[in-house]
């Protein structure tokens, strides 16, 4: 595979199984059988949900280690895997379906941190600074 080297060859296994994941959650809450396409938005929450339950507090570590900053970051490994056909596409699907997903930060950092502290809270003001990396 010609991978774009801006992320880690692990990311992109990683994807792969976020994939997986997503597809058996969405089996598990539905009656039926029908293999329907995952969204954008349905696979950034299985990718959400996949390294939570993965890596823990550690998910932001091993994500800065890919090159996966935020939502768009995880757009460009899924389309560079559609590129090399080993995922499919619709002709609905697009690399915006990515821009407007979660804010790393809260998706990944927040679940672990004590509710209240204020550490938390100001770390959420930092993590909206320009200069932030993890939003």
């Amino acid at each position: 595979m010609s991978r774009d080297n801006r992320y880690d060859s692990e990311a992109y296994a990683f994807l792969r199984d976020a994939l997986d994941y997503t597809i058996k959650l969405r089996r598990k809450g539905s009656r039926d059988d029908e293999q329907r396409h995952v969204s954008g938005q349905e696979l950034l929450e299985g990718v959400r949900q996949y390294a939570l339950k993965e890596f823990g507090p550690m998910v932001t570590t091993v994500f800065t280690y890919w090159g996966v900053f935020k939502c768009e970051h995880v757009g460009d490994i899924v389309f560079n895997l559609i590129n090399e056909g080993i995922f499919g596409k619709s002709d609905h699907d697009t690399i915006e379906d990515f821009k407007h997903g979660y804010d790393f930060w809260e998706a990944f950092v927040e679940p672990f941190l004590p509710p209240g502290s204020p550490a938390s809270r100001q770390a959420k003001i930092s993590s909206h600074l320009p200069a932030g990396k993890l939003k």
